[in-house]
């Protein structure tokens, strides 16, 4: 059974107890008499106004040491509360197997993203290289082919006109041979000098000269008309191809480029990522042990913290902590303060600097002086999570005593100075009851209790301070009825109260 349940069941049996020992009460009082209730005299003198609360005893200063790693862990190793420890002094060892497992796999995670990282920064080398050699290629067989068709323009093709003219023009000068020959060959062959083969001979060799002629005219007809047309649109379609292929050399070579680059920052970031990772869980690693930071008194911050329905077990090795939990206090003066937690309905009873009046449980026979110093602006949360109807506000309270023997943790009771009054008429909180919104009291007289509405200040969960509409002395009711109407007595003509006692 938890902390909470034990306390829940003395609790309940006390209120189920009260309900009981009140409906009895309510039985025997509505067969009974007005005039027999019980009454209370109103005071007249002193009346100090206070607020009292419970809480636990803190240091004003101290290290909080709290549980830095991830998730959960267990407390292999751990101080004993109490002892007095030196900056530097191992507090707390959590345990690190299953980070140290961690720090083994992503070493190797670490190693294989370096490798990744290392080849494509060699790849982006070689694509570069490679991109660089295919435009410088491309380039080059742009440039080969404009020197190309500048060639054959201003080169080959006015060689091969000056080639055929020459050809035409010696082929001229041989049919001219061949036809003067042939003329003589004639002449002789009529005067019996030439026999009849070889004056053949020569005509055919007139006829070839001539034909010769007419094929080198023809060839360069041809070459002027058709051959270079041909050729430069060739060489232009040539010159254009390859510009075009430069211009897509030097595009995928950029693409390519850039993809390498892209790939070697994925790389160095996987990298990168790996490598921050590594560090954090040895970081982590590290953090399994706790040092003192300072030299203090070990406190164990679950013997400080106070709750009425906490169920926080005590700080042992063993147990498991989670992250940014509270395991030890270090306090570092010698100073002391006391939280304690405020309902909502004392709320507006305290402020800053009031004097406060503290005793302390393990301390009897001790009275310290107190004065508030804060005040919270939200209730609790805890308190609120707990309980939604529970709202209290922690309240720190400086002790301007010092005494060696106080401890973090210990419990106490904190009596807050309200006001205090040397002249004033109070009675107990129960016999004021609230009617329509006026406080009202039932004042005894001759004939019967008789409703009055009086004016009220402050209590201190006792005694209530009336202001105006009562004098010290007077009888009152202490348990007032809750239906005005029927309680209150009769009218006389004369406008006094008159008998009954309105039961």
């Amino acid at each position: 059974m938890n902390r909470t349940v034990r306390i829940a069941l003395p609790v309940a049996a006390v209120v189920i107890a009260a309900l009981v020992a009140a409906a009895w009460f309510l039985t025997r009082s509505g067969d009974g008499s007005i005039s027999s209730a019980r009454t209370f005299t109103a005071g007249r003198g002193s009346l100090t106004i206070d607020v009292n609360e419970s809480g636990t005893i803190r240091a004003r200063e101290q290290i909080v040491i709290k549980s830095e790693v991830e998730g959960r862990t267990t407390i292999l190793e751990l101080v004993p509360e109490g002892t007095e420890v030196k900056k530097g002094d191992l507090l707390v060892r959590l345990d690190a197997s299953s980070l140290e497992d961690q720090s083994i796999d992503q070493e190797i995670r670490v190693q294989n993203a370096e490798a990744a990282f290392v080849r494509a920064r060699e790849d982006l080398e070689v694509i570069r290289n490679q991109a660089r050699s295919d435009v410088e290629k491309a380039d080059l067989e742009a440039s080969f082919a404009i020197q190309d068709l500048e060639k054959y323009k201003d080169g080959e093709f006015p060689q091969q006109v000056r080639e055929s003219e020459a050809r035409i023009a010696l082929a001229d000068e041989e049919l001219k041979r061949a036809e003067e020959n042939l003329k003589w060959s004639r002449t002789l062959s009529e005067e019996k000098y030439l026999s009849q083969t070889e004056l053949q001979a020569d005509e055919l060799a007139a006829n070839k000269a001539r034909l010769d002629l007419e094929l080198a005219r023809s060839e360069l007809e041809l070459l002027q008309t058709y051959t270079y047309r041909r050729k430069i649109d060739e060489l232009n379609s040539e010159v254009s191809q390859k510009a075009l292929a430069l211009e897509r050399t030097r595009t995928r070579a950029g693409a390519d480029v850039v993809q390498a680059e892209a790939e070697l920052i994925a790389r160095r970031s996987e990298f990168e990522r790996e490598q921050s990772k590594l560090q954090k869980i040895k970081k982590q690693i590290t953090k399994t042990r706790i040092f003192a930071p300072a030299a203090g008194l070990v406190v164990y911050a679950t013997s400080a913290q106070f709750s009425f329905r906490s169920n926080t077990e005590p700080l042992a090795e063993g147990q498991e902590v989670r992250e940014q939990q509270e395991l030890i206090y270090l306090p570092t003066t010698s100073a002391y303060i006391a939280q304690v937690k405020v309902h909502e309905s004392s709320l507006d009873k305290i402020q800053p600097g009031q004097q406060v009046s503290i005793t302390v449980d393990a301390l009897p026979g001790r009275t310290y002086l107190g004065k508030v110093t804060r005040i919270a602006p939200l209730p609790d949360p805890q308190s609120v999570f707990l309980n939604p109807d529970l709202k209290v506000y922690q309240t720190d309270i400086d002790i301007l005593d010092e005494d060696p023997a106080l401890r973090t943790g210990m419990s106490c009771r904190a009596r807050i100075l309200v006001t205090r009054y040397d002249d004033a008429v109070f009675v107990p909180i129960q016999a004021v009851v609230r009617v329509d919104g006026r406080h009202r009291v039932y004042v005894k007289e001759a004939d019967g209790f008789v409703p009055r509405d009086v004016s009220v200040g402050l209590d201190n969960n006792n005694m209530i301070h009336v202001i105006e509409g009562l004098q010290g002395g007077e009888e009152v009711m202490l348990t007032p009825p809750l239906d005005a109407e029927r309680t209150a007595p009769e009218k006389r003509g004369d406008g006094r109260p008159g008998g009954g006692t309105g039961g």
